[in-house]
């Protein structure tokens, strides 16, 4: 079996590392991402640069971060792109298992720029509040937040320097692993509120992170790389730092299709876009997920990107993964653009 690799700089393991926090013993580790110690101290390396808004200005794309919740320290980033028309508008959240990873990034700046620029769409980063200081669902309620501040936005007019370039009856809910699960269930918990002027049109979810105590055939039989970014422990792991206390992998905000989970064909979903990786872990627990989508009457397409692994958009520097991100790019931009 093939596998994937990330870019080497970006190498990240399961394992014990030397403990910066005195005597008191490490209760969980993602070696080179997060640190959790057992009085609850916990500590991120700054394994990817945390970059400014700036972008090339060749790119023709202004950029903004903007406070959205002093109280809780959220905020966006968002990416304008230069046009004659009013574009769609793409409300996006970052992965890293609800752990880490932040909206300054350098590879989720370097991505979201290029997707806004190639893909037409303005986007709005949300840089939401993580686990396990802020366990789920702490996380959705940030999104559902973050929504209601861009409703209120619209309706003051005060935010004319990207809401002039917006189209807000055409909203998309995005994000990739844990963002895209953020994403997914952000969109369940918007049914009983008035967006209005926002008119929401659909999800994009990337290789998102979903789990279950019952292992599929990919998470148990598919080989990675040790400088894989998402291995089986690791997922694991974030799952039990995110989850609320005494809950496992079949909580609903983890398992969708478990059996404690409200049935797919009594929800109201939007029309969504599911991108997967072939050397993904997650790979056959989201096409499961597409299939129950689709049983369940609702308007779902997916695409298979192969030989590229999780995040191979943000992670990976490969020739192949750029040429797949391209590919998703203009997925992306056919998606919202109809």
């Amino acid at each position: 079996m093939a596998t994937i690799a990330m870019d080497p700089s970006l190498s990240l393991q399961i394992g014990r590392g030397s403990n910066q926090h005195g005597a008191v013993p490490v209760k969980e580790e993602i070696q080179g991402l997060i640190k959790v110690y057992k009085d609850g101290h916990v500590e991120r390396p700054q394994i990817v640069p945390y970059v400014t808004p700036a972008l090339p200005p060749e790119l023709g794309v202004t950029t903004k971060d903007v406070v959205i919740d002093n109280f809780t320290n959220v905020w966006a980033r968002f990416y304008v792109p230069k046009s004659n028309w009013k574009l769609p508008l793409v409300v996006y959240f970052h992965g890293g298992g609800f752990c880490a990873g932040s909206a300054a990034w350098s590879c989720y700046h370097e991505f979201l720029g290029k997707l806004a620029a190639k893909a037409g769409c303005l986007i709005v980063s949300i840089n939401y509040r993580l686990a396990p200081e802020n366990p789920l669902p702490a996380a959705y309620e940030d999104g559902v937040k973050c929504l209601m501040w861009l409703k209120q936005e619209a309706l003051k007019g005060s935010s004319e320097w990207w809401s002039k370039q917006c189209n807000l009856c055409s909203v998309f809910l995005a994000g990739d692993s844990a963002g895209a699960n953020i994403a997914h269930n952000v969109t369940t918990r918007l049914n009983s509120k008035n967006l209005y002027p926002l008119t929401l049109k659909g999800t994009i979810l990337i290789q998102p992170f979903f789990g279950g105590e019952a292992r599929t055939n990919s998470e148990k039989n598919m080989v990675q790389s040790p400088r894989s970014s998402l291995s089986l422990p690791a997922s694991d792991t974030y799952w039990r730092l995110a989850l609320p206390c005494g809950t496992n992998r079949d909580h609903p905000w983890c398992n969708p299709l478990g059996k404690g989970s409200a049935k797919m064909e009594e929800m109201k979903l939007l029309p969504t876009l599911v991108c997967i990786s072939e050397m993904d872990i997650l790979r056959d627990r989201n096409l499961e997920f597409c299939a129950a989508l689709g049983k369940a009457g609702k308007k779902v397409e997916h695409v298979l990107y192969k030989g590229v692994g999780h995040a191979f958009h943000v992670l990976s520097k490969s020739l192949l993964s750029q040429s797949r991100t391209n590919e998703m790019i203009a997925r992306v931009k056919a998606f919202v653009n109809r």
